[in-house]
């Protein structure tokens, strides 16, 4: 009897996948472990692999199409074997599998399965992502320039799915509140020149990296805002993961410093290079974006001052992080220019009081405007 292939939870949070391209055809021999298709899932682009080895008898889905966990995408047997039921499989029809499209054209899977639906020449349109990748937005702009059409209908993306699943999951059931507060960042930028003056530009230390540490050592003072909500209880975490919201093409994804409190800065900052870079191609692994405490949000690189961030459930809490601008402010009786930073924390006011979030924040105000402690 052949086997079935079906749509895998590829990450704890699946519910449906988008199959993005099939990299087997029909016809084609299979071992164990050979990949078999790409699948969008709601956090990244996975492989789904053979679970069995033969022949991949039969697609049942087309490249692009979304698929429930456990659903049917295909069969593996022997050529003329009987799938489920007693019928054997057509006969090799043409295969529904996306279409080559510029193989050598660096592009993201939508953006290769929008230009298939197009009948659009990828080697035509200029790329705005890294490294000159052509992205969802390239295609949208080149198929809007010869028509010139009123709208475009784009579906969503998992991604794009589950972040207005969660956002609907926060903002109305969660009690939140926002504490705000403005931190001098003289010191920490004097602590980076100092990494700088040490290691060149082969190491690098950001802001966001200090206030990743700072955030971690905040917490580790103040346990109470290192915690999940359970609905019947609250989740006291003693380990310290801090989730950092990271951009991508589709929306955003949290991966994880786990143990921020623990590392070192340098530590800190090649960490969370790689993970944002693994976030932007969509590679990361479940374990590297699941299990976050304390999640942080960043936007002064964009130049926003001042924001909230939305709280990612079952977490209590969230920074955002606005730009560091250099403003007047009163230092020993004098006016003089500083460097200062606003930041906002998100609380679940069912786990975090008042107080105890306004005493996180003194405390993380203090390490960042004296950074020694950030060192070791």
């Amino acid at each position: 009897m052949a086997t079935k292939v079906v749509m895998e939870a590829l990450s704890p949070t699946m519910e449906e996948g988008r199959l993005v391209e099939w990299k087997k055809q029909a016809g084609d021999v299979v071992k164990v472990g050979d990949v078999l298709a790409e699948v969008e899932t709601d956090k990244a682009v996975m492989e789904l692999v053979a679970r069995a080895a033969g022949t991949l008898l039969q697609q049942t889905v087309a490249a692009g199409t979304t698929v429930p966990v456990s659903e049917l995408v295909g069969w593996i047997g022997r050529p003329g074997e009987a799938l489920d039921g007693g019928a054997p499989p057509p006969a090799a029809a043409p295969s529904a599998a996306l279409p080559a499209v510029a193989g050598r054209v660096k592009a993201s899977p939508l953006a290769r399965k929008m230009a298939a639906d197009k009948g659009m020449d990828l080697t035509r349109v200029p790329g705005s992502g890294p490294e000159g990748r052509v992205i969802r937005r390239d295609v949208e702009g080149a198929a809007a320039r010869p028509s010139a059409p009123a709208f475009t209908d784009v579906p969503l993306t998992q991604i794009r799915k589950t972040i207005a699943k969660r956002l609907a999951q926060s903002i109305g059931p969660i009690p939140t509140f926002y504490l705000t507060t403005e931190i001098d960042m003289e010191r920490s930028a004097d602590l980076r020149e100092q990494f700088k003056t040490l290691y060149g530009d082969t190491i690098k230390v950001s802001f966001n990296d200090l206030v990743v540490k700072a955030v971690g050592l905040a917490l580790a003072k103040h346990p109470a805002c290192n915690a999940w909500w359970q609905d019947d209880k609250i989740r006291y975490w003693n380990e310290i993961h801090i989730g950092m919201a990271v951009a991508v093409e589709d929306g955003l994804i949290t991966p994880v410093i786990r143990n921020a409190n623990l590392k070192t800065l340098l530590a800190i900052g090649h960490e969370s290079r790689e993970l944002a870079a693994r976030a932007r191609d969509r590679k990361l692994k479940p374990e590297e974006y699941t299990g976050s405490t304390f999640s942080i949000s960043n936007l002064g690189m964009f130049d926003i001052e001042h924001f909230t961030a939305v709280i990612n459930p079952p977490e209590a809490g969230i920074l955002a992080i606005g730009s560091i601008a250099q403003v007047p402010a009163v230092v020993n009786g004098h006016v003089v220019p500083r460097r200062r930073m606003r930041v906002t924390m998100s609380c679940d006011h069912r786990v975090i009081d008042g107080a105890t979030g306004a005493a996180l924040l003194k405390t993380l105000k203090q390490l960042l405007e004296n950074p020694v402690g950030l060192q070791s």
